[in-house]
């Protein structure tokens, strides 16, 4: 009895990149618990039991979705603080490119999943995001270092870098492609607000 072949290495990577996409965007529409199997199935054409092949369960989805979410966040992230630009650059690129992960098309459906559907993932993919987040936190908790030391602003401390993160992480509330700023003009605003001016 003949076997049915199976499809490329490469089409199976992308296949399941296809799911990921497709979860993270109804997750962030419908919520992780109104969101179906069937539903993800739907929006990449395939039988509903063909994620299957892919991940194990639905949750398996989610924690894709949340890692690769932040995983992009954090590299971008790193990429501009590892820029070796003086201190007020480093972080107007920093919070530059945390906007243009957490609005752009490319990344705003997998950071709306992390920052609002995670909790829905069980105690292990948690201690993942946990440790990723608690990295990505060293680098901004960094750059308020740098910034205090060029004397550019008042206070370094944790509740400075919460109050910044959640600033940064609220625009997912009310940023609108077309509301009249662009994502630069975003991040310059914050950094003029919270950073002493120029001389």
């Amino acid at each position: 009895m003949a076997t049915k072949a199976r499809p490329p290495a490469a089409e199976e990577t992308n296949r399941r990149a296809d799911i990921v996409r497709a979860a993270s965007r109804l997750f962030a529409q419908k919520g992780y618990a109104a969101t179906t199997i069937r539903d993800i199935a739907g929006a990449v054409d395939m039988r509903s039991g063909s994620p299957f092949y892919h991940f194990k369960t639905k949750q398996d989805m989610l924690r894709a979705v949340a890692l690769e979410g932040i995983g992009a966040i954090n590299a971008a992230v790193a990429r501009a603080a590892a820029s070796g630009k003086p201190p007020r650059a480093t972080f107007e690129a920093m919070l530059r490119a945390h906007l243009d992960q957490l609005l752009g098309e490319q990344g705003r459906d997998f950071a709306a999943t992390l920052l609002h559907e995670s909790r829905h993932l069980d105690a292990a993919a948690q201690a993942e995001v946990v440790a990723l987040k608690d990295s990505y936190e060293t680098m901004w908790q960094k750059v308020l270092k740098d910034l205090k030391q060029a004397g550019l602003i008042a206070d370094d401390s944790r509740v400075t870098r919460l109050f910044l993160l959640g600033a940064l992480n609220w625009t997912v509330q009310w940023y609108r492609p077309d509301g009249g700023k662009s994502v630069a003009q975003i991040a310059k605003q914050l950094s003029s607000l919270l950073l002493k001016p120029a001389t």
